[in-house]
Order: C-alpha cells, then sequence, then structure tokens
C-alpha cells in the first residue's frame, strides 16, 4: 500500500527543482512549465475517483497493478522526451497510472477494519498519512539530487524501479478479491456510470483549463464548466448507480465541508512547495541541489509531526494548529529577499513543516470517518480530487504571479494570495463545529447487570 501510495506525492513535488533545468533545456518560461504540474494534476483529478469507483466494484489488486505498469511506462517516456509537448503526455500518463495507489490502500483499510472490528486503525492511517502525504516533501530535496548526478530526466527515470517494486509487491501481496455478483444476478460493471464519470471528466478539464490561462480569450470555459456540471448533477440524481451519489454528499455536510477545507489546503501546500523552491533558485541564486536540501527540514518537521499525532484520534485540534500554521508560514514569506541568510530560509520551511504533518493526516482521518463504508475507495479518490484541484490552481497562481522570472515582488504577491487562502481555512475549521465529534473518544456504555443465573428453587407440591 505504501510503495503504490508514494508513486503520486513523489512525482508531484519531485518536478519542483526540474521546472527551472527543464524551461532552460526547452526554452520555456514558467508560464508553460506550470503546465508540467498541471498536467499531472489534471489526469489525477479525474482519475482518482474514477479509478477508486472501480476498486469499489472490482477490488484493488488488478487496478493497482495496471496502474503501476502505466506509471514505468511513463517514466521511460519522459526520460526520453524530445520536446515540452512529449513531457507534458508523459506527465499525463503518470497522473493516471499513479491514480490506483491511495484509493487501493483506504479500501484495504476499511476492509480490514470490518473483517478485524477495530473501527479506526490509527497507527495503519498515519502511516498511510505519511506515505502519501508528507512523503511528498522530499521530492525537491530527492529531485535536486537527482537533477545534480544525471540531470532532469533522471527525475522521469526515478519511476521505473518505483513501478517495478509495486508491481512485484501488488502481485505477490495484494489479495485477490474478485467481484461479487450484484444482488439482481448483473455483473458489477452493469454499475458503471459511464455518463457521469465522462461529464465530471468534461467539467473538470474546462475549469483546469480555465484557471490555467485565465482572461477574456477563454470566456467560453466557465460556461462550459457550468454546463457540463449541471448535466453531471442531472445525471446523478437520476442514476440507479452514480458515480458520485450527490444526494449523499450534499446530506453529508461535515464530508462536504472536509472537501473545501482540503482544496484551500493543497492551495497553499504546493503554491509554497513549487514558488518557494522556484524561488530560491531564480530570486535567490541556489542551484537545484541546493533548493532541494533547503527543502528538506519540511519533510523531517512533518514526519515528526504526524508520527507524534498520528495516534491520537480527534482532527479538530490537529487542523486548528495546522490552519494557524499555515497562516504564520505564509506571513513570514513578507520577510525574504534576495539576499536573505539561509538560516531565514530554513526557518520559513520548518514553520511550514508543522502543518503539512498536521493537515493531510487530519484530513484523511476525517474522510475515513465521514465517509460512507461501500464507498471508501471512490471518497479518498475524490478527496485527492480536491487536493490535486488545489494544487492546479496553485500552479495557476505561481504562473500568474512570476510571469518570465520567480523574483522577490512575484514572491511577495503569491504570499499575499496564500495567506488569503490560509484566512479562510482558518475560518472553516473554527466555525465546523461536527469536526468536535470526529475521532473523539466515545464514552464507553455502562453494561446493563448480570441477568441472575441462580436456578429457581423447586416449589412444593
Amino acid at each position: 500500500m505504501m510503495v503504490g501510495s508514494v508513486l503520486n506525492p513523489v512525482n508531484s513535488s519531485i518536478i519542483s527543482v526540474s521546472l527551472v533545468p527543464i524551461g532552460a533545456a526547452f526554452g520555456a518560461p514558467p508560464s508553460r512549465t506550470a503546465w508540467l504540474i498541471s498536467a499531472l494534476y489534471l489526469a489525477t483529478a479525474i482519475g482518482q475517483p474514477v479509478v477508486g469507483r472501480l476498486i469499489d466494484l472490482f477490488g484493488p489488486r488488478r487496478l493497482f497493478l495496471a496502474g503501476t505498469a502505466l506509471t514505468g511506462i511513463a517514466g521511460v517516456i519522459g526520460m526520453f522526451a524530445p520536446n515540452l509537448g512529449v513531457l507534458i503526455a508523459a506527465r499525463v500518463l503518470l497522473g493516471f497510472g499513479t491514480c490506483a495507489g491511495y484509493p487501493a490502500a483506504m479500501y484495504l483499510i476499511r476492509s480490514e477494519a470490518r473483517r478485524t472490528g477495530e473501527a479506526s486503525p490509527a497507527g495503519v492511517l498515519t502511516a498511510l498519512a505519511v506515505t502519501t502525504q508528507t512523503i511528498a516533501v522530499i521530492g525537491p530535496s530527492l529531485g535536486g539530487l537527482l537533477v545534480g548526478v544525471g540531470g532532469w530526466r533522471a527525475t522521469l527515470a526515478v519511476n521505473i524501479p518505483l513501478a517495478l517494486a509495486g508491481l512485484y509487491l501488488g502481485a505477490r501481496r495484494l489479495p485477490v478479491t474478485p467481484p461479487s455478483h450484484r444482488a439482481d444476478g448483473r455483473h458489477p460493471a452493469s454499475a458503471l456510470d459511464l455518463p457521469g464519470m465522462g461529464l465530471f471528466a468534461v467539467a473538470l478539464v474546462c475549469l483546469l483549463l480555465f484557471l490555467m490561462n485565465p482572461g477574456a480569450g477563454a470566456w467560453y470555459l466557465p460556461l462550459l464548466t457550468v454546463a457540463a456540471g449541471a448535466g453531471f448533477t442531472w445525471r446523478e440524481l437520476r442514476a440507479r448507480q452514480p458515480f458520485i451519489d450527490v444526494r449523499v454528499l450534499g446530506g453529508n455536510l461535515p464530508l462536504l465541508a472536509t472537501y473545501i477545507r482540503t482544496l484551500l489546503c493543497y492551495i497553499v501546500i504546493y503554491a509554497f512547495l513549487y514558488g518557494y523552491t522556484q524561488w530560491t533558485q531564480q530570486g535567490r541564486g541556489l542551484s537545484p541541489s541546493e533548493a532541494g536540501l533547503v527543502q528538506l527540514p519540511l519533510f523531517a518537521t512533518a514526519i515528526v509531526v504526524s508520527t507524534l499525532t498520528g495516534r491520537r484520534q480527534a482532527i479538530r485540534g490537529k487542523l486548528l494548529v495546522g490552519a494557524l500554521g499555515q497562516t504564520a508560514g505564509c506571513a513570514l514569506l513578507f520577510l525574504l529577499h534576495g539576499s536573505s541568510p539561509v538560516w531565514l530560509l530554513l526557518a520559513v520551511v520548518f514553520v511550514f513543516g508543522v502543518p503539512q504533518g498536521l493537515n493531510s493526516l487530519a484530513l484523511q482521518n476525517a474522510v475515513f470517518h465521514q465517509a460512507d463504508g461501500e464507498r471508501m475507495a471512490s471518497s479518498a479518490g475524490l478527496l485527492r480530487t480536491f487536493g490535486y484541484l488545489g494544487a492546479i490552481i496553485a500552479a495557476a497562481a505561481n504562473g500568474a504571479f512570476y510571469g518570465e522570472r520567480a523574483d522577490t515582488g512575484g514572491l511577495h504577491h503569491l504570499a499575499a494570495f496564500m495567506l488569503a487562502v490560509s484566512v479562510l481555512f482558518l475560518a472553516m475549521t473554527v466555525v465546523d463545529r461536527s469536526l468536535r465529534r470526529v475521532g473523539a473518544p466515545r464514552e464507553t456504555p455502562t453494561p446493563d447487570p448480570l441477568p441472575d443465573t441462580k436456578e429457581p428453587k423447586e416449589e412444593a407440591p
């Protein structure tokens, strides 16, 4: 589960230190190399809930193995990409290929929880959160090392050994779970809502294309987004087996709030991850390897925080501290300039490491408790969709605020945007009273008094 789940976050963040070398190799400015970020997230935002739904119906094994194989193929294509267009296509394949790992893991955890009767396997969820979210921040450091050793193409080639390891472990360890037939005797494939999936994909593509290049010339994209979204809602309300049950989602306001918080949280996470790394190279003058090393404390801090707090069930406190940490980190960005000392660069990274370790863990655990168990994989995939939508907005913001070069002025404008989003995230967390009940320890019910087991005395005739 951990090897499969790590494929997407590593590929999400490892590209951050490769953007400048790739731009230099192909003569592309940040506004064009930002598509390398958005291409992966566009594919993943669409693919995660789709693959999650397939896992709910057919089990994790086949979907996991197929996705991991596609990840290895994408690594080969990216390693030999002759131009930026082919490299973007390879990132799209990576997005689809890495979709299965996390939904499959959440499916298996929920299945084991049901089998063993352990309602909340906190230790396993913590390990998964560290793997899927926190370990993403090792990407810049790993990417800087790979760029220094083998150039930017090495950041694509790393997918080949990871995919081989995933295929071996998946074939050896993932349980064979043949899909059970429905109550009416029909095959589970008949429950696939293909029109709903198609309308969902169209709405996301139009929205994300507009976010990547907003302007008067793209006026039709928001209209297409609204039209496809309305058609998707109409379809899901009438489908017997909807792809995303909007009735349940609309009636489950705590889960919907968790998805919106995920969107806001990941806008800040990825705006910092990509924007700060680009600025340390072009605005501060560090090499890709040095920029990657500067990000290393983010990984270490997040791992420690997740490990120390992971077994505590309540999530409201984690989200409050995480929201405050993001707000403080965004404020610190205004202190940076082209000659800032290294200790200040590291201090900013340390501050962002705390919310990185808290928020991802809390959001994942919230979905585990709030979602319908029969749709756990697709609900987990939808959590990722909102996260990747936030990442695409962050990539668009980086391209808009930096333009041709990631300078200090652009960083400060980006910081103002991040600060506004962080304050909104904090406000949503403060007013949401339902968070107090999620993961809170339940009172142990008082056992009923034992019945009198003595045999009744025999009455005299």
